[in-house]
C-alpha cells in the first residue's frame, strides 16, 4: 500500500509520521503549487470551490509518484467537502486511475473513533488495538506541536527585524520534518526548531498590529491558496493569530471525551446574537472568532473565503453588524484560482496601513 493525503498546511506533518507508524509507504504530494491548481481546475466542475480543486490536483499528483491509495478527512456538517471524496473517486475513475480511498468521518462519537481505528487496523495491515490507540493519541499530539510551533513563528516574525533569519530557519525546519520519519524523528525536530526560533532576537516592548485571521479553515491554514498571508503579514510586523487550526478542529471532533475541550462552546456563545445555529463549513466559527477578536481588542479581521463557499457567504453578510457592533475593521477576501498575488498584497498593506493609523490616532486621543 502506498497512501497518500491532500495537503492543508503542516498537517502533512503528523499524518506522514502516522502512516508511517503504521507501517505504510507514504507518498507526500508534492507542496500545493501552479501545477497542483492547473491539474484540479482542469477535472473538477466549474462552479466548485478550489479547496476541492486543489485536493484533486495534490491526488493527481501523488498518483504519477505511484500512490493507490488515498487518504480524505470528511464532513463539517452542510459542508461541500463531505462530497469530495464521492466526487474525487468518480473523476479518478474517469481519468482510469485504479485506486482506493479511505475516508474518514467527524469524530462525533467513540463509535466514529472506533470506526476510525478499524480503518487504520486496515492501513496497518492488522495492528492491535492497543498500538492503533498510541498512535491516535501521538497524531494529535503531533498536531499540537506542530500549531504552536508556527503560533510562535507567527509571535516572532512580527517582533523581529531580522525576518530574513525567521523565513530561513522556518525553510530549514520545512526540509528537515519532510526527511523525518515516524514521531519521535519528527518530535526531535519540532523541538530543534523551536529551540531555534528561541534563540532569534525579538523586541518584546514592541507595539505591534495584532490581526485576526477567520474563516474556513482550509483558506485559512493553506499557504499556496491564500498566497501565504501569514508570512506576508509577519513581514509587516504584524502579529497573526488564525482562529481555525487543525489542532482545534480536532479538539472540538473529540471534546465530548472528558480529558479533551475546546473553544467550541465558547465560540458559540460569541456568535449566538448573530448566528445560533451551524449551517455548514466553518460560518458559526467565523462570526464568533471575530466577535471574540473584537472582545480582545485586536486591531482588525481579515476573512478568508473561497469562492463559492455557502457557509461563508452566509458569514459575510452578518460580518458588517458585527464589525460596526464590535468596532473591529474587517477585509474580506474571496480566494479562487483567478486570485493575483499583487492584488491581494495591495489590498492587505492597505488594511494594516489603516489600522495603523487608526491605532495611532486611539493612542493620541488617549493621551490628550
Amino acid at each position: 500500500m502506498k497512501i497518500t493525503f491532500p495537503h492543508m498546511g503542516n498537517l502533512y506533518i503528523p499524518l506522514k509520521a502516522v502512516f508511517e507508524e503504521l507501517g505504510a509507504e507514504v507518498v507526500v504530494p508534492p507542496k500545493s503549487n501552479k501545477r497542483t491548481l492547473e491539474l484540479g481546475t482542469k477535472y473538477s466542475p466549474e462552479g466548485i470551490c478550489i479547496p476541492f480543486k486543489l485536493t484533486l490536483g495534490n491526488y493527481i499528483q501523488s498518483i504519477e509518484n505511484g500512490a493507490d491509495t488515498l487518504f480524505m478527512w470528511s464532513g463539517c456538517d452542510v459542508c461541500r467537502i463531505g462530497y469530495y471524496q464521492a466526487l474525487h473517486k468518480e473523476i479518478l475513475k474517469n481519468l482510469d486511475y485504479s485506486i482506493q480511498m479511505v475516508c474518514v468521518e467527524p469524530f462525533k462519537s467513540i463509535g466514529e473513533i472506533k470506526l476510525f481505528l478499524h480503518k487504520l487496523k486496515r492501513i496497518s495491515s492488522g495492528a492491535n488495538y492497543l498500538k492503533l490507540v498510541t498512535i491516535f493519541k501521538k497524531g494529535i499530539s503531533l498536531i499540537h506541536q506542530v500549531d504552536a510551533l508556527d503560533e510562535m513563528v507567527c509571535k516572532v516574525r512580527a517582533r523581529t527585524e531580522d525576518h530574513w533569519t525567521v523565513d530561513k530557519v522556518y525553510a530549514s525546519f520545512q526540509e528537515a520534518v519532510s526527511q523525518s520519519r515516524g514521531f519521535q524523528e519528527t518530535t526531535d525536530v519540532i523541538e530543534q526548531y523551536r529551540r531555534a526560533f528561541t534563540e532569534i532576537t525579538v523586541n518584546t516592548s514592541k507595539d505591534i498590529i495584532k490581526v485576526g485571521i477567520t474563516g474556513e479553515i482550509y483558506s485559512v491554514v493553506e499557504p499556496f491558496i491564500n498566497q501565504d498571508i501569514l508570512r506576508k503579514l509577519g513581514q509587516m510586523g504584524v502579529e497573526v493569530y488564525c482562529s481555525v487550526t487543525a489542532s482545534e478542529f480536532i479538539r472540538e471532533q473529540i471534546d465530548f471525551l472528558p480529558f479533551i475541550s475546546s473553544e467550541k462552546d465558547e465560540v458559540h456563545r460569541a456568535a449566538k446574537p448573530y448566528l445560533d445555529r451551524e449551517i455548514g463549513g466553518h460560518a458559526r466559527h467565523t462570526i464568533g472568532n471575530t466577535v471574540r477578536f473584537g472582545e480582545k481588542d485586536f486591531d482588525g479581521v481579515i476573512h478568508l473565503m473561497p469562492f463559492t463557499c455557502m457557509p461563508e457567504i452566509v458569514a459575510q453578510s452578518i460580518l458588517p453588524t458585527v464589525a460596526r457592533e464590535k468596532r473591529i475593521p474587517i477585509l474580506k477576501l474571496v480566494l479562487d484560482e483567478m486570485t493575483g498575488e499583487a492584488g491581494i498584497q495591495t489590498r492587505v498593506e492597505a488594511f494594516i496601513d489603516l489600522l495603523k493609523r487608526r491605532k495611532n490616532f486611539t493612542k493620541a486621543g488617549k493621551d490628550q
